[in-house]
C-alpha cells in the first residue's frame, strides 16, 4: 500500500508517467459503459426495442433487464468484426510488446472510426466540426473522436426514432379502430387500451414481430 502511495508522490519522471497512465486506465474503465453506449450500435438497438414495448402498451413487458440483455448481445453480434479488428491490429501487438500504448490507441481507433463514420450523417458531423472550428478532415483518421462520437450518437438517435415511428403506425391504427368502435357502441367508460392490447399482441405475434424488428436492426448495420 505504501509503494502505491509513494508511486503517486514520487518525483521520478518514470514513476510519474506510470501514475498518469494508471489514472487514465482507471478513468477509461469508469466510463466504459458510456463508451459502449455511444460508440457502438447499442443506442439504436435499445431505443428501437423501447419503442416496440411502448407501442404495444404492455407496460413492463418485456422487462428492462430483458431488453438491455438483448440489446447487449445484438451489439456484440453486430460489433464482432470491428472488435476483432481492434484486437488483431492493436491489442494483440500491444500485449506482445510490438507497439507502444500510443500506437495501439491510434490503431484501435481506426476500426471504431470506420464503423461510426459509416453510420454518421454528414450534416451531424459538420455541426460539431463547425462548432469546434476544426477544418474539414481529408481522411478518416483526421476526424477527432471528440466530434465523431456525438455526431454518431445523434445520427443513431434520429435513425432509431424513424424506425420507432414506423413501428407505431400499425398499432396506432388498431387503437383508433377500437376507439371508434367503442364510441359508436356508446361504451365511453371502457378504456380503449384494454380492448386493443390483445389485438396488438396478436398482430405482433402473427407477423413474427421480434424477427422483423431484429432483421431490420441487423440490416441497418
Amino acid at each position: 500500500m505504501n509503494d502505491f502511495i509513494n508511486m503517486f508522490s514520487s518525483t521520478d519522471p518514470s514513476q510519474v508517467s506510470t501514475s498518469v497512465k494508471l489514472i487514465i486506465l482507471l478513468t477509461i474503465l469508469s466510463i466504459a459503459p458510456g463508451i459502449l453506449i455511444l460508440m457502438t450500435s447499442f443506442t439504436r438497438i435499445i431505443v428501437v426495442l423501447s419503442f416496440v414495448r411502448t407501442s404495444l402498451a404492455t407496460q413492463q413487458m418485456p422487462p428492462n433487464q430483458v431488453l438491455i440483455g438483448l440489446a447487449l448481445f445484438l451489439t456484440f453480434f453486430i460489433m464482432a468484426p470491428t472488435f476483432s479488428e481492434v484486437y488483431d491490429e492493436a491489442l494483440q501487438p500491444l500485449f506482445n510488446e510490438e507497439m507502444t500504448l500510443d500506437e495501439a490507441y491510434d490503431h484501435a481507433s481506426i476500426p471504431i472510426k470506420e464503423f461510426m463514420a459509416q453510420h454518421t450523417r454528414q450534416k451531424d458531423l459538420a455541426l460539431f466540426l463547425n462548432y469546434t472550428g476544426t477544418e474539414n478532415p481529408e481522411t478518416l483518421e483526421d476526424i477527432p473522436l471528440m466530434t465523431l462520437v456525438p455526431a454518431f450518437a445523434i445520427s443513431e438517435l434520429k435513425t432509431a426514432f424513424q424506425m420507432g415511428f414506423m413501428i407505431f403506425i400499425p398499432f396506432l391504427i388498431i387503437d383508433m379502430a377500437v376507439a371508434s368502435i367503442l364510441m359508436s357502441m356508446g361504451m365511453m367508460m371502457l378504456p380503449p387500451v384494454m380492448i386493443s392490447l390483445p389485438f396488438k399482441i396478436l398482430l405482433f405475434v402473427l407477423v413474427d414481430g421480434w424477427y422483423l424488428i431484429t432483421h431490420s436492426i441487423l440490416q441497418g448495420f
